[in-house]
């Protein structure tokens, strides 16, 4: 791999190489390619420089994107700026994927805008390579969660879980099951507002993210955090089990306990289980799935199974077999926290979700290993280093501190095929969460996942062993993404380890 700091891009490509100076661009710079793609580029170029970039009619461009499968393997794509630009995606991903290269490279200067002259050969090291939006304590609008969409995309995620329930609110109508929307969806944590997708919202969240190659994963989280699922029917939900942590926790955060069949404000969690031996609890599930497998196209329904501790273990096991069961029977890939992995047997093929740390504690490998031993994979989500809502140093106004004190640094340096004794083949990728315990807005949002999210997407993408895979590149080429994150309105947090460009 050859690369130089004067080409500002994060992830690292597979293989760049910088040319001399820069491509002009102008009024009259001529477009040529598939509509989506040219209109994305069109788009953003002229939000950062308020030039409108023309479309060709004509064969020939200034700019040309197309697709050609012998470029690069799947979301691989080549890129070549001199005098003109060829973006050649090997598929529309790939072609998605080479725009945003592109956009990276398009500067100012004294002389103007152009794009920085360079060759770019590259594809993804992992297939998935995703992000995640807690919207059930803190609730995002289709708005926002749209624009959250466009940062994360731009840095080549291809998975956006949205996490849609748990004690504190549901956030999706469910038409079989109304009162969920109807009095589990108005607060949040602390009492602040809520809401929920009615399902053309979801299905207007779920085409701009496929305009932007990303899949939608849904996640109900069962059969914990439930606990206003038992807001809206007290029948499936059993009475909240109020362990010393929660209580001392709550306490310390002057937060109220739950209440059976009351809106729960706080965020403690392990005290709400679905009653796992009532047939009515599975006529439940299987309409949730049902209508959600309907609205998603992507192949996968994430089913939670973590922190469950006011479930009996046998009673958890039983629950994550039919659970899985259930979505197969849907047609999904059912997802599940590593938790779930306890159930001997969980459905075959079923798709884990490691959180523990990169350090496993208790049983957590035991747990995670068992998907990989039932035919699934596994996607990585380390806690110390991939959660988005751990603050960046102890007096950080936002975030958490359970898992860690992440840095930039420590979010960067962390690989993940290194943390369980299984064959790199069975991790698919991974995931980095953002839970909103503390994030009231999207600026609250955006300050905890950037940068530490394009550290995560540099993971997720380039090459384990390029050169270039290191602290020292890193830190250059993001502090060089800051005019781009100010010129698309991004909050991102100027942390004070890398050396931020002013252009």
């Amino acid at each position: 791999m050859v690369f130089t700091h004067s080409l500002p891009l994060v992830p690292a490509p597979v293989s760049a190489t910088a040319g001399e100076g820069r491509m002009p661009i102008t009024a009259t710079t001529r477009v040529l390619g598939p509509s989506p793609a040219a209109t994305q580029l069109i788009e953003a170029v002229e939000r950062r420089s308020g030039i409108r970039l023309p479309l060709s009619d004509a064969a020939t461009a200034d700019i040309e994107l197309r697709v050609d499968p012998a470029v690069a393997a799947a979301e691989g794509y080549t890129l070549s700026v001199g005098d003109g630009a060829v973006v050649v995606g090997a598929d529309e991903a790939g072609l998605f994927y080479g725009v945003q290269t592109l956009l990276q490279l398009f500067r100012e200067d004294e002389s103007g805008w152009g794009f920085l002259r360079s060759e770019v050969q590259d594809a993804p090291r992992f297939g998935r390579r995703g992000v995640m939006l807690d919207v059930a304590r803190h609730f995002f609008d289709v708005a926002e969660v749209k624009t959250f969409i466009d940062s994360t995309s731009a840095l080549k995620f291809n998975h956006l879980h949205l996490h849609l329930s748990d004690d504190q609110g549901w956030r999706i109508h469910i038409d079989s099951w109304p009162l969920l929307t109807e009095l589990s969806a108005a607060t949040s944590v602390d009492g602040h507002p809520g809401g929920f997708y009615t399902k053309d919202d979801y299905r207007e969240i779920v085409s701009y993210a496929a305009e932007r190659h990303m899949i939608v994963i849904p996640e109900i989280d069962l059969p914990g955090h439930t606990h206003a699922i038992g807001v809206a029917y007290p029948d499936l939900v059993e009475a909240p089990v109020l362990n010393d942590g929660l209580v001392a926790e709550s306490a310390r955060l002057g937060q109220p306990l739950p209440v059976a069949g009351e809106t729960y404000l706080g965020w403690g969690v392990g005290h709400s289980s679905v009653r796992i031996h009532e047939e009515r609890t599975y006529e439940f599930v299987r309409d949730v799935v049902r209508e959600l497998a309907e609205l998603t196209p992507g192949p996968y329904i994430h089913v939670g199974g973590d922190e469950s501790l006011g479930t009996p273990q046998a009673d958890f096991d039983l629950f994550a077999e039919r659970v899985t069961a259930i979505v197969f029977d849907e047609g999904k890939t059912p997802v599940a926290w590593h938790e779930m992995g306890s159930a001997a047997e969980i459905a075959e093929g079923t798709v884990g979700q490691y959180w523990g740390k990169t350090t496993p504690e208790g049983t957590h490998a035991e747990e995670a290993t068992h998907f990989v031993e039932r035919g699934g994979a596994l996607i990585m989500s380390a806690a110390d280093v991939a959660y988005l809502d751990m603050k960046y140093s102890e007096d950080f106004p936002l975030g958490l501190t359970w898992a860690a004190i992440i840095d930039v640094r420590s979010a960067y340096e962390w690989e993940p095929t290194a943390v369980l004794e299984i064959p790199d083949a069975a991790i698919l990728g991974i995931e980095a969460p953002l839970w909103s315990e503390t994030t009231r807005t999207l600026s609250d949002v955006e300050k905890l996942v950037f940068p530490r999210a394009a550290a995560q997407a540099e993971i997720a993408w380039s090459p384990k062993e390029a050169p270039d895979r290191v602290w020292s590149s890193f830190r250059e080429r993001l502090g060089s993404l800051a005019p781009l994150w100010k010129a698309e309105g991004v909050d991102f947090h100027p942390a004070d380890e890398i050396p931020w460009s002013e252009r």
